[in-house]
């Protein structure tokens, strides 16, 4: 076999094992789903390798291109350049083949209540593990602590899952979504109730903290059916839907594309403002996340998700045209 037949061979090969992988996350994410069954033990473990399917940090410089133009139409590359907003953007319409864009995306914020989605990963780990059962009440105690960003829903779940076994999830060689060699990523190290924090993240001494790349990957995965397994991504991830707080995103989005579908997570504390959320509409799906450090950042993120949704758009026109002109190899 030539060396050109055998390379073309490995491709064939590994585009046929991320097709499977994928596959099998979209049938478990359309399947019709008893968010009140309980999960069994036979689901994966944080132990376990790593992911199969997984974000790059490099950037698609069309997309990242549209992303600084919206920056500055905006006149936000100010608090940009002085570390006061992070946004990451990730199109993924073809998850297969993601596009990346963003900016400050390793700086660590805090970021309030949108740690909250670790304690429901940590949750479904432990109910994977044969540790929590994964019932219909604590299904609704997940809701309200992801849509109502209930602080009582957060505090009582984290207490079930334990701050140390949640830092061991974070930061296990599978997710890594708190990695040192990424200046951080999510955690949370305090319940959402008043009191000393029982575990701050190591490099930033913070007690809920992310940074946007760690929340994108975190979207990425669950879209991709690999947190704890395709069957747990789409019960998370439906958990995630039909958010009852409408400011940021949501009200950026809601009167432009009344019928656009968000899965989300956003979080408020004096001047910290954060967002994130995977949005689905006509024809396409990406990832949104930002985080701010500013009193005027709820306005700030308001506004960005309509600039962040038009990238994405024309980022699958450039995409459109590059696969219609360019040659076949």
């Amino acid at each position: 076999m030539t060396s050109k037949s055998h390379d073309g061979a490995v491709f064939l090969g590994r585009c046929i094992a991320l097709t499977t992988t994928l596959f099998a996350s979209s049938f478990a994410v359309a399947a019709s789903i008893d968010l009140g069954r309980a999960l069994p033990a036979s689901y994966g473990s944080h132990s376990e390798s790593r992911v199969a399917l997984d974000l790059k940090p490099t950037v698609s410089r069309p997309l990242q291109n549209s992303l600084e133009r919206c920056l500055n139409q905006l006149q936000l590359q100010g608090a940009v350049r002085n570390g006061h907003l992070a946004v990451s953007l990730v199109d993924i319409t073809d998850p297969l083949v993601p596009s990346v864009a963003q900016v400050n995306s390793n700086q660590m914020f805090y970021a309030a209540s949108l740690p909250k989605i670790a304690i429901l990963l940590g949750a479904f780990e432990k109910a994977a593990a044969g540790k929590l059962a994964m019932d219909a009440d604590n299904i609704e105690e997940l809701k309200r602590m992801i849509r109502e960003s209930s602080n009582v829903a957060a505090s009582s779940m984290l207490q079930k899952v334990g701050t140390e076994y949640l830092a061991s999830v974070l930061q296990s060689s599978r997710y890594r979504l708190y990695d040192s060699a990424m200046n951080g990523g999510l955690w949370v190290g305090k319940p959402y109730a008043t009191g000393m924090a029982t575990h701050r993240d190591p490099l930033h001494n913070l007690s809920h903290g992310a940074t946007t790349f760690q929340v994108a990957r975190f979207y990425y995965l669950l879209e991709t059916g690999q947190l704890v397994s395709p069957q747990a991504s789409a019960q998370m991830k439906e958990i995630m839907g039909s958010p009852a707080i409408h400011h940021k995103f949501v009200a950026g989005l809601e009167t432009r594309y009344p019928d656009a579908k968000l899965f989300r997570k956003s979080g408020t504390w004096r001047n910290f403002h954060a967002d994130s959320a995977i949005v689905e509409h006509d024809g396409r799906r990406y990832i949104a996340v930002a985080l701010s450090d500013d009193a005027r950042g709820g306005q700030w993120l308001k506004s960005l998700i309509g600039g962040l949704d038009d990238a994405v758009f024309a980022n699958g026109l450039t995409r459109n045209v590059a696969s219609v002109t360019q040659p076949a190899l």
